[in-house]
């Protein structure tokens, strides 16, 4: 039986259109491959691309990835509101069809090995496949960023899983892990310009600082509408459904005396991601999947 991954690689650039389409090319027409979607954002200078697909196809295919970014972005001059290790900064994968975690873990392993054997760029290992408690976080990999990163590399508690204690001089490092479910990467933008606010609702919201232990959260700037929001991590949304970090965060800049303008999602997620909100707000009784029309076409012949 083929076996189906969903892979979400996020990679440092989100400005320069002819960047962004190189690196997204690899996906596109490919048998096998099915490119779902991506999302530059400029403040952000990041891509988060979405594409599903057989296992040996896209595995090569976030190989020559790897490659087109790393040739074209250079973290020595790359900046952008959004917190980052690498050129290609992530290749988070999750199990789809007829493949089980501990099989997508090895995968995971293989991948991170090609990248640092056959392109030079060191790799950590985070989600499933972390060397430790610590580094199932990204943003324990990626305190101080870039920047921070490459100073303290060399260190043991910092230093790469695959690499000599370095960064790669111009393409940084990337974090490569195997995941039970997908992450959704959920914003809630808030009707203010102060960013101290979105930091603080966001220290509020995350695991480590005491909040919920599936949500990593950071504020950030929103340049082009002159407005903040708490940009969310979410690993779990089956244990912290999308409605309770919504409110939240509402409950919260409340506080501030400050509204919530609306929310928005990057990239994909599970269709029961939308449903447990919509249970909860429209107060649904007794309701039942089947009574979703869509999800009965995949049985047709």
């Amino acid at each position: 039986m083929k076996k189906y991954v969903h892979a979400v690689p996020n990679f440092s650039e989100g400005r320069r259109t002819e960047v962004i389409e190189a690196v997204v090319d690899n996906f596109r027409n490919k048998e096998g491959i099915k490119l779902m979607g991506y999302f530059p954002d400029e403040d952000f200078n990041r891509t988060v691309i979405e594409v599903i697909g057989e296992l040996e196809p896209l595995k090569k295919a976030l190989i020559e990835m790897t490659k087109t970014s790393i040739k074209n972005i250079d973290m020595e001059h790359q900046s952008g509101n959004h917190p980052r290790i690498g050129a290609q900064d992530t290749i988070p994968l999750f199990p789809v069809k007829n493949i089980t975690i501990e099989e997508l873990k090895e995968v995971a392993e293989e991948l991170g090995k090609t990248v640092y054997e056959e392109l030079g760029v060191p790799v950590y290992f985070s989600g499933e496949n972390a060397r430790n408690e610590n580094r199932k976080s990204i943003d324990y990999i990626r305190k101080g960023q870039y920047e921070g990163l490459k100073e303290v590399a060399h260190l043991p508690e910092r230093a790469p899983d695959l690499g000599e204690g370095k960064l790669h001089p111009t393409a940084g490092a990337v974090i490569v892990s195997a995941g039970l479910r997908p992450l959704v990467a959920f914003n809630v933008i808030l009707d203010t310009d102060d960013l101290v606010v979105a930091k603080n609702i966001a220290k509020i919201l995350r695991g480590p600082s005491g909040g919920f232990t599936t949500v990593r959260s950071i504020g950030l700037k929103f340049e082009e509408r002159n407005k903040v929001a708490v940009s969310m991590n979410m690993f779990d949304f089956e244990k912290t459904p999308l409605y309770r970090t919504f409110e939240l965060v509402s409950l919260e800049a409340k506080r501030y005396g400050v509204n919530v303008l609306g929310s928005e999602l990057v990239g994909t997620l599970p269709q029961e991601a939308l449903v447990n909100s919509i249970e909860y707000y429209l107060k649904l009784e007794n309701f039942n999947r089947d009574q979703i029309i869509d999800n009965h076409l995949m049985d047709l012949k």
